[in-house]
């Protein structure tokens, strides 16, 4: 059985996997999803103008499914189907995927393009959803955008839904924002510690704080510790999740490495949302999911959350004997320092000003976005170690681990690492760089701040149309350019955005810096 996919940057030859997914997808895996988000257009087509919140429910579930490293069980892909197949999608609406993989390059990579951005803003909206937030132009805009994939449209006409796709996420975000501070507070910086104390324990991961709150809760006074993993390191951040005491850590580092990190280890791992590779037969009985996440025979949590199977098996495992010392994987120590949103960062804004204009802060540095097991991924390692030390580095996403471990000093109060947290929280880097041209008048293109992104799955490519719609230059993307893009669609890019593939640290800082 073969299969093709592109959509993330792992992909085999750097162009497309045909038989198994490099994310470890089988080829029936993959055609079922694809079969998912024919239906999903579908229901895009059939409800646009009179959708309902069950259909809003689907669609962005749905899409969320079909994200890199979410969903690898195909009982559960089937089960969903069926809710849709419920409502009646008339099949002549359906469309087939392979006309869309074997279109025009251009038109294929544009309505690429679209798609992609689209399953990055239904996790967003998807989290904002859990708490209770939503957006009729969000929601709406799902029904437009998949209507549009199955339409002949023009690449005019498709490039601008691509741009309107990054809007619609800045909005989003800004949803997810407000969902996360008005139930957990404004984030504020806080050490976190790397060690891994005696007793039970229970690791989390994914990005949905919602489920760790609950967690949180049902295993308070029950004498097991929480540490957070990969993209959920920013909960620490948050005051409301923070006051529980049994919140102690973080375990481990980025996504990728956990086929190594999970190797016996004497605790059970929660699975709130990606990313979620091939499970090992060494840790299979200790894994557990929950939401749109699913790994087949693995222990799937349901809505009602109810978590009594993963602290009963956190007791059963009883952790490690004595304190388990986890350093920093980049030669750095056992600490990680997160929480600088928004609020924090324009609570100084006057004070980051004066330092620019003292020359105290020569230049800020957005290193972040998505991380991946590629070697040449320790570019964004050595370009933080070779930045100049009158320079600041914002982050944001799993990117971080390449270096949050690291200590290259500070300027002043400010740390010159300052972690701003999940992937969805570039909203919080585009309201500070927008605060700061207003400060200085200016406009954020001539701000001394340059963009250096990494990317691997599809939040990333969402961002990345975020900072496109804002008319954001000079980025520097990689380690490699999506193939999806085609060369004619990637020229509109370069020149209208300067959008540049990374070349060596050493070359890149000398290009910005001069």
């Amino acid at each position: 059985m073969s299969m093709f996919c592109f959509q993330c940057e792992q992909t085999a030859n750097g162009k497309e996997c045909t038989i198994n997914g490099a994310c470890g997808k089988k080829a029936d895996t993959a055609n079922l999803q694809d079969d998912l988000t024919s239906d999903l257009i579908a229901l895009a087509v059939a409800f646009k103008g009179k959708n309902t919140s069950q259909t809003d429910k689907l669609l962005i579930e749905g899409l969320f499914i079909t994200i890199t490293n979410v969903n690898f069980d195909n009982d559960f892909i089937e089960d969903f189907r069926s809710q849709i197949k419920k409502i009646g999608i008339s099949n002549s609406v359906r469309m087939d995927m392979n006309t869309l993989w074997t279109d025009n390059e251009d038109i294929r990579s544009l309505k690429s393009l679209i798609l992609f951005g689209l399953r990055g803003v239904a996790a967003y909206a998807h989290h904002a959803f859990i708490l209770g937030q939503t957006s009729e132009e969000v929601n709406g805009f799902f029904y437009k955008a998949l209507s549009a994939i199955s339409e002949d449209l023009s690449s005019d006409e498709l490039l601008a839904i691509v741009l309107e796709t990054g809007s619609i996420n800045l909005k989003c975000m800004e949803l997810l924002d407000n969902a996360n501070t008005s139930a957990y507070g404004t984030p504020t910086p806080h050490v976190v510690n790397c060690c891994i104390e005696a007793g039970p324990f229970i690791v989390v991961t994914g990005h949905d704080l919602h489920d760790l709150k609950l967690l949180l809760e049902q295993t308070e006074g029950k004498g097991i510790n929480i540490y957070t993993h990969s993209e959920m390191l920013p909960a620490h951040g948050y005051p409301e999740l923070r006051k529980y005491q049994h919140l102690k850590g973080n375990f481990g580092s980025a996504w990728h490495a956990q086929q190594k990190e999970f190797i016996d280890i004497p605790a059970p791992v929660l699975f709130t949302t990606n990313c979620i590779m091939p499970v090992l037969e060494n840790y299979s009985d200790r894994i557990f999911t929950t939401s749109v996440v699913a790994y087949p025979n693995m222990c799937h949590i349901d809505d009602h959350k109810d978590f009594t199977a993963v602290i009963e098996k956190a007791i059963e495992l009883g952790g490690y004997k004595e304190t388990h010392e986890m350093t920093g994987v980049n030669g750095g120590g056992n600490t990680m320092t997160t929480g600088f949103g928004h609020g924090t960062v324009l609570g100084v804004a006057g004070t980051i000003v004066e330092a620019v204009k003292k020359g105290d802060i020569k230049h800020f540095f957005l290193v972040g976005g998505c991380d991946g097991a590629k070697s040449e991924r320790n570019y964004y390692t050595e370009f933080v170690k070779q930045s100049p030390k009158d320079t600041i580095i914002l982050t944001l996403g799993c990117a971080k681990y390449r270096f949050n471990d690291l200590n290259i000093g500070s300027i002043g109060d400010f740390p010159r690492i300052m972690d701003m947290g999940q992937c969805n929280d570039a909203y919080s880097a585009i309201k500070v760089a927008v605060a700061l041209s207003e400060a200085f008048d200016c406009t954020v293109n001539e701000l001394p701040l340059s963009l250096v992104l990494s990317w691997y799955e599809q939040k990333a490519v969402c961002v990345l149309l975020t900072l496109l719609s804002l008319g954001i230059k000079n980025i520097l993307i990689g380690p490699s350019l999506p193939s999806f893009i085609s060369p004619n669609i990637l020229n509109v890019l370069v020149e209208t955005f300067n959008l540049t593939p990374i070349s060596t640290p050493e070359d890149d800082l000398k290009k910005i810096l001069g």
